[in-house]
């Protein structure tokens, strides 16, 4: 089964960086979606920025664009979320997700695995 396990989140002001990281195991397929999700308060879940494992493709949300930027270590398997230019309004529960069967989706109920989230709050 596959396992997902986040770090990192905290408390930034406004302008600052901050980088969340999400080591995964038990992937049995080559085929995969995983990345990132967001909740604030009052919202629906979101997706912020996905990556599909065997081209490399990869979504942001437009409110991301040009200050988010996914990436990985395959060695390490882990994968990362580089926030930059952070903002109020990215204040949010930040959640790792994958979803194993082929295909690509940003809609949060068609991935299967989850971490637990983690708390990001952007400062004004």
């Amino acid at each position: 089964e596959v396992q997902l396990v986040e770090s990192g989140g905290g408390l930034v002001q406004a302008g600052g960086s901050l980088r969340l990281s999400c080591t995964a195991s038990g992937f049995t397929v080559d085929d995969y979606s995983i990345g990132w999700f967001r909740q604030a308060p009052g919202k629906e879940r979101e997706a912020v920025s996905l990556v599909r494992s065997y081209d490399g493709y990869t979504y942001y949300a437009d409110s991301v664009k040009g200050r988010f930027t996914i990436s990985s270590d395959n060695a390490k398997n882990t994968l990362y979320l580089q926030m930059s230019s952070l903002k109020p309004e990215d204040t949010a529960v930040y959640y790792c997700a994958a979803h194993e069967s082929g295909g690509f989706t940003t809609h949060p109920k068609g991935y299967e695995y989850w971490g637990q989230g983690t708390q990001v709050t952007v400062s004004s």
